[in-house]
């Protein structure tokens, strides 16, 4: 049984991406069944819920995120049998599922878009200056000499939420998963939708639009008027039972912006990305968890911890090392709210940075030269011959056998059983996920948490061990611990006092 409605608060989400996560038929991509296969690996790793990137049916301009049929599942990834199967299975075990929700736009293959109903996009005679968030202009022309928006690819224009008929669509979107009992939604680009009346043009700015987001508002992100959608669907998931809930990829200006996404009449979570994008250093750490923090008071809501995910390097290669990364992530889930982890990371995947560039499918790359690829390759089963796959989509390094779940499995200090231990000790004390947080006075170089009641996190990122007189017994440690007491250099430790 599932229960508890406020499951969401303090949740382990991971994240799936289906296409690399595991390969049931053997054609070279991840489906639907092969999660269903390892569901008993992840309920073993601890976690409370997966989020499934897009699944549904897809062209695959952007990696599932240009939806043709919102109500289906892809050929590639199986069937809605395959989604119902997965879905029983993985409530039996006490994991609940979050899919993802793409309401910004959809792909130039959706019916409507075939059909020329062009008032459920955004068309224009003549296009502005907006750029588009994977480089070069927003606008693509068609036959007749009209332009379309696109604030991502081409092949994914963006709907009119001005439009009623949009609007209806999404809410019977929603209930349709949600009667097929999905536990929640992570809500794509959930700051889009609206543009300002008029479509002003953004104006001279030094550098892409893209690279200011963070800055200032633009006219295509973050108006007011996307509140009013989530105000219409929040009733939606209220009226269905088990603590149905949706979380909001928001980029935005400030603190007080994102909080306004976040409510009793609008979404329960928005991402916290400023953790994942903080440097490894105690006062990075310590200015973001403070900052997060009160962004979380602001709304009576619990943050989102996230280190890595589908669009972002790993971040065992971000923060440089493994040992960096295993640190990183015991201090994460130790702080008060929920955490979300990405496909791989229980298995301290680097950044795969050698892909050959003829193999590389992410937009960004073929238009601005980025490419998400090279977190997005499969994931390491076994150890031996093809690693688990048959022909895989993007080529696994052949090093990563070190780095399998075979391999892993055994061995006591692998970072697959770190997360483990982890996973379970969040589950079994009362000062992880939940409680109060007060900092300790430390070196420069160095964090401590207490936690009540009565357990200390101590993060040393400093170039020398450090020892604290902090009495009592270790309950778990990212790197091994001398005998001397001290805490190596990228190391965190819980200590129970």
């Amino acid at each position: 049984m599932l229960g508890n409605d406020d499951w969401w608060r303090d949740a382990v989400v991971y994240q799936v991406y289906p296409r690399s996560f595991a390969d049931a038929n053997g054609d070279g991509m991840g489906d639907l069944e092969g999660v269903r296969q390892h569901l008993g690996y992840l309920s073993r790793l601890g976690v409370d819920a997966i989020w499934l990137s897009p699944f549904y049916t897809s062209p695959m301009a952007d990696g599932g995120y240009d939806v043709a049929d919102y109500r289906d599942v892809d050929p590639m990834f199986g069937t809605l049998a395959d989604f119902d199967a997965l879905i029983t299975e993985a409530h039996g075990l006490g994991i609940r599922v979050v899919v993802d929700l793409v309401p910004n736009h959809s792909s130039d293959q959706h019916p409507w878009f075939k059909a020329g109903l062009r008032d459920r996009y955004v068309f224009r005679d003549r296009p502005n200056d907006w750029e588009s968030i994977f480089g070069g202009p927003a606008w693509t022309q068609v036959e007749d000499g009209q332009w379309y928006l696109h604030l991502f690819a081409p092949e994914q224009p963006d709907l009119n939420w001005d439009n009623p008929e949009v609007r209806a669509e999404f809410r019977d979107i929603l209930r349709f998963w949600l009667d097929r009992g999905v536990d929640g939604f992570r809500v794509d680009v959930a700051h889009g939708m609206i543009k300002a009346d008029g479509l002003p043009d953004v104006g001279q700015k030094d550098g892409p639009q893209a690279e200011m987001l963070g800055d200032e508002r633009v006219p295509y992100f973050d108006q007011d008027g996307v509140h009013d959608i989530y105000r219409e669907w929040r009733p939606i998931l209220d009226s269905y039972p088990g603590g149905r809930m949706a979380v909001a990829e928001a980029w935005v200006s400030s603190p007080e912006r994102l909080a306004r996404y976040v409510g009793p009449d609008e979404l329960h979570q928005a991402f916290n990305f400023e953790f994942m994008m903080a440097d490894f250093h105690a006062k990075s750490f310590r200015t973001v968890i403070e900052k997060s923090l009160r962004e979380a008071d602001l709304v009576g809501a619990p943050t989102t911890w996230v280190l890595s995910n589908h669009d972002k390097p790993r971040h065992v290669t971000r923060h440089g090392s493994l040992a960096r990364a295993r640190a990183a992530t015991l201090l994460m889930l130790a702080l008060p709210g929920s955490a979300y982890l990405y496909n791989g990371e229980e298995l301290g995947l680097p950044e795969v940075l050698d892909l050959p560039d003829e193999l590389r499918q992410d937009p960004a790359f073929l238009r601005r030269g980025e490419s998400r690829d090279g977190c997005r390759v499969p994931l390491p089963w076994t150890s031996t011959g093809d690693l688990g796959w048959r022909d895989p989509w993007l080529p696994i390094p052949a090093g990563w056998a070190a780095l399998s779940a075979q391999a892993q499995e055994d061995d006591p200090g692998s970072t697959l059983n770190l997360y483990r231990a982890a996973l379970k000790l969040r589950k079994q004390h009362p000062a992880l996920g939940g409680g109060t947080l007060k900092w300790l006075d430390t070196p420069k170089d160095v964090l401590a948490i207490e936690r009540d009641p009565g357990l200390v996190v101590v993060l040393n990122t400093g170039e020398q061990p450090v020892t604290l007189d902090l009495p009592g017994e270790v309950l778990l440690s990212s790197g091994p611990l001398p005998a001397d007491g001290t805490i190596p250099p990228d190391t965190t430790v819980w200590i129970q006092r």
